[in-house]
C-alpha cells in the first residue's frame, strides 16, 4: 500500500509541475508580465515594416504622353515706335544689306546678264553705293509648304510631281525642307539636298482640317532659318484662308521680313472659285421655290466667293511685301509648270549687296527701292528693313 501511495504522490507532483509551467507562460503573455503595451506595439510595427506589400507598378506613358502637347506659336509683340504696314519690316543685324532682286523685261521674261552698273539702289530716297552683285552664286534655302486642309490635298499627286520637278530644277548646293499645315503645323522634312529624302517626305502628306496658315508662316520664319547667308524662300500651295486663332497676319509677315524670306504663293483660289461659281450658277438657275429651298447653300457659296476674293488680296500683299510673286493656276494640271517657273526665277535671281550710308543705329524703318538703268526692265524685291539698334 505504501508503494502504491508513493506512485500516486509522484504523479501528483509531476502534474503540479506541468500546471505551474503553463501558468508561468500565460503570465508572461499578459499585461504586467514585464512586456509593456508599447513594446508589444513596437514589435508588431517592426513586423509590419518587414512585410510591406510590393508597390503597384505605374503604367508606362505612351509616346504622345511623353511628348506632351505641342506649344502654340507666340506672335511677336507689335512695335510701338512707328506705324508701319505689315509688309514693311525686316531686321538687319549687320551693317551690310543683301537684297534678292528679280528682273524681267517688258514681255515678262527673266533678264540674267546684268552687271552691278545696271542697278541703282535707294534707301529712303538716297542712292546707295553697291558693293557687290551675285547671280546664281548664293545658295537658296527653299521651304515647300502645302495647305493640307484645302482642295489641294484632293490632288496630291499633282503637288508631288510639281515638288519633285522643282527640286530637280534647283542647283546641287540648294536645300529644301517640307512643311504641311492644317489644324497642326508639321515639319515633314528638315533641310536636305537629297531628292530621295524629299520624295519620301512627300508621301507623308495626308489631308487634315482647318488652316493654320499664319502659324505655319510664323514658325517657318522663326524656326527654320538660322544665321546662314543663303537666299531664303517659301513656296506655299494654299487658298490663303486662315482659320487659326494664335497668329495674326501682321505677326507672320513681320517674322518673314525679319528673317529676310521671300514668299511665293501658288494659290488655288482660281480653281476653288470656278468650282463654287459653277455650283452657285446651277442653284440660282432653278425655279424661285428651288432657290428658296437652297437659300442656305446659295448664301454659303456667295460668302465663300467673297472669302476667296479677300484671300487673294491678302496673298498679293504678302508676296509684294516680301519680294515674291503670286501665281494663280486655273487647274492642278498646271502645278508642275508653275513650280518650274518659280525654280527658274530663283536660278536667275540677283543678290545685291550694299552698306547703308546712314550709319545711325536707331532701329528705324528704312524703305528700299531698286531701279534698273534700263527703263523697260522691271525689278522686284522686298520693300524695306529695320536698321540695327544700339
Amino acid at each position: 500500500m505504501a508503494l502504491r501511495a508513493n506512485k500516486i504522490s509522484r504523479r501528483i507532483k509531476v502534474a503540479l509541475c506541468l500546471i505551474a509551467i503553463a501558468i508561468s507562460q500565460l503570465v508572461v503573455s499578459m499585461p504586467g508580465s514585464g512586456f509593456s503595451a508599447a513594446q508589444t506595439k513596437s514589435r508588431k510595427k517592426a513586423a509590419a515594416q518587414t512585410q510591406k506589400p510590393a508597390a503597384k507598378p505605374s503604367p508606362t506613358p505612351t509616346l504622345l504622353e511623353r511628348l506632351g502637347e505641342p506649344p502654340p506659336p507666340n506672335p511677336l509683340p507689335p512695335k510701338k515706335e512707328e506705324q508701319i504696314s505689315p509688309g514693311d519690316v525686316i531686321s538687319v543685324e549687320t551693317t551690310e544689306v543683301m537684297l534678292p532682286v528679280t528682273v524681267r523685261d517688258a514681255n515678262g521674261r527673266l533678264v540674267s546678264q546684268l552687271t552691278r552698273d545696271d542697278f541703282r539702289v535707294f534707301e529712303d530716297d538716297r542712292q546707295q553705293p553697291l558693293r557687290d552683285l551675285a547671280l546664281r552664286q548664293v545658295p537658296v534655302d527653299a521651304i515647300l509648304m502645302i495647305d493640307a486642309s484645302s482642295s489641294a490635298v484632293r490632288n496630291l499627286d499633282d503637288f508631288r510631281r510639281a515638288a519633285e520637278g522643282f527640286a530637280k530644277d534647283l542647283a546641287p548646293e540648294d536645300r529644301i525642307s517640307l512643311i504641311k499645315f492644317d489644324d497642326t503645323v508639321q515639319l515633314l522634312q528638315d533641310w536636305t539636298s537629297s531628292r530621295f529624302q524629299l520624295q519620301r517626305a512627300l508621301n507623308r502628306v495626308v489631308p487634315g482640317m482647318f488652316t493654320r496658315f499664319y502659324d505655319a508662316l510664323l514658325l517657318a520664319a522663326r524656326e527654320q532659318y538660322g544665321s546662314t547667308r543663303s537666299r531664303r524662300a517659301v513656296i506655299v500651295l494654299t487658298d490663303g484662308i486662315d482659320s487659326g486663332k494664335g497668329t495674326s497676319l501682321e505677326s507672320a509677315v513681320r517674322a518673314l521680313m525679319q528673317s529676310q524670306v521671300t514668299v511665293y504663293v501658288v494659290s488655288n483660289t482660281e480653281i476653288s472659285r470656278a468650282e463654287k461659281q459653277a455650283d452657285l450658277d446651277s442653284l440660282t438657275s432653278g425655279t424661285d421655290s428651288a432657290q428658296r429651298f437652297n437659300k442656305v447653300q446659295i448664301d454659303g457659296l456667295r460668302l465663300g466667293l467673297q472669302a476667296l476674293d479677300q484671300s487673294e488680296q491678302m496673298l498679293a500683299d504678302l508676296t509684294t511685301a516680301t519680294g515674291g510673286r503670286l501665281y494663280k493656276p486655273r487647274s492642278f494640271d498646271a502645278l508642275e509648270a508653275t513650280y518650274a517657273e518659280v525654280a527658274e526665277e530663283l536660278r536667275h535671281q540677283y543678290a545685291l549687296y550694299y552698306t547703308p550710308t546712314n550709319k545711325t543705329r536707331d532701329g528705324g524703318f528704312r524703305r528700299v527701292r531698286v531701279e534698273p538703268t534700263t527703263p523697260t526692265y522691271q525689278t522686284r524685291t522686298r520693300v524695306g528693313y529695320f536698321a540695327p539698334k544700339g
